[in-house]
């Protein structure tokens, strides 16, 4: 039964707000790699109509159907059956990584809010155990979270956004690697396209340092490739909207836009207390300019200069 580890983002397109990597891992029969086979008697698609199954999907598509409740059933199915504050949800471990650092700084970031939003956790979590039961109750992942100011320093010093997702993939390739048991399984990456990029081969040497990659396919449709002289199988496929080809993207992706989604909730409440009557945003460009400009003497006030919120690309 090999791992299947599924790689998606959130809000790399947005002006306003973090930019989310997360990686799910799942361990999934032999024949399914994408786990839909496995999961279609506890988990539907989000075109297959309500029937007491979890949606699992495409995280827009979720969204667009049920709100942040829908992403949180979703991620709740395998994350915690407790609720816990934001800090301990993230950081679960208690050790802080460097990015954590910098959410926390932020001024707008509550830790101390408590997840989830909109269900009952414990519920939620006897509701969902057909699904983790379907896997073996065997799955691990990981995120990152880059905010404003660390998105704009790291633009600085590499020139390129698509930089930062490429930084983001080589730490999730590495930490799911180090993380998920090995036991002779075959290890399996489906990731989604990082920002229309066909060519991995670099990053991928990057990220396994002690293997040797095989490009085995390149091109707009999919990049594939396999990791050669290492302890196990590796292998790695980029494919555009992945998200709907694997459960274990679709869940990454629902995780992503989950931690967007709390994130942009507590950005726009925080100012709206300095600026009553705001219209709140997703942070996109168009809607991010008329946001930012309307929030200009409130940052003046508050010390923030245009780094510390506003992302360059």
């Amino acid at each position: 039964m090999p791992w299947v580890v599924g790689i998606d983002e959130a809000g790399y397109g947005p002006n306003l707000g973090p930019l989310v990597q997360a990686a799910i891992a799942l361990n999934l029969p032999e024949g399914d790699s994408a786990g839909w086979n496995t999961l279609k008697p506890v988990v539907r698609r989000a075109h297959e109509k309500a029937d007491g199954r979890l949606l699992i999907d495409d995280s827009k598509k979720v969204y667009t159907r049920g709100g942040i409740e829908a992403l949180e059933r979703g991620v709740w199915a395998i994350a915690t059956p407790d609720s816990h504050t934001l800090h301990e949800f993230l950081w679960s471990s208690g050790d802080v990584p460097a990015w954590g650092a910098e959410l926390l700084a932020e001024s707008w970031f509550d830790g101390a809010a408590t997840v989830p939003l909109h269900i009952d956790s414990g519920a939620e979590w006897d509701a969902s155990e057909p699904v983790r039961a379907a896997i073996n109750n065997q799955w691990c992942g990981d995120y990152r979270l880059v905010p404003a100011p660390r998105f704009n320093r790291m633009v600085d010093e590499y020139g390129s956004k698509g930089t930062i997702l490429g930084r983001g993939l080589i730490e999730l390739l590495a930490a799911l690697t180090a993380t998920v048991p090995a036991d002779g399984q075959p290890l399996v990456f489906a990731c989604d396209k990082q920002g229309g990029r066909n060519f991995y081969a670099g990053l991928l040497q990057e990220a396994f340092p002690d293997g040797w990659v095989v490009a085995e396919r390149e091109s707009a449709e999919e990049s594939r490739y396999r990791i050669e002289h290492l302890s196990r199988d590796i292998s790695i496929t980029f494919r555009p909207r992945a998200d709907g080809d694997s459960a274990a993207v679709a869940l990454a992706s629902m995780l992503c836009k989950y931690l967007r989604e709390v994130c942009m909730k507590q950005f726009n409440r925080f100012w709206a207390t300095h600026v009553p009557g705001i219209a709140p945003t997703a942070g996109y460009p168009v809607d991010a300019k008329r946001f930012f400009a309307q929030i200009q003497p409130a940052m003046a006030k508050l010390g923030l200069i245009t780094d510390q919120v506003w992302r360059k690309k």
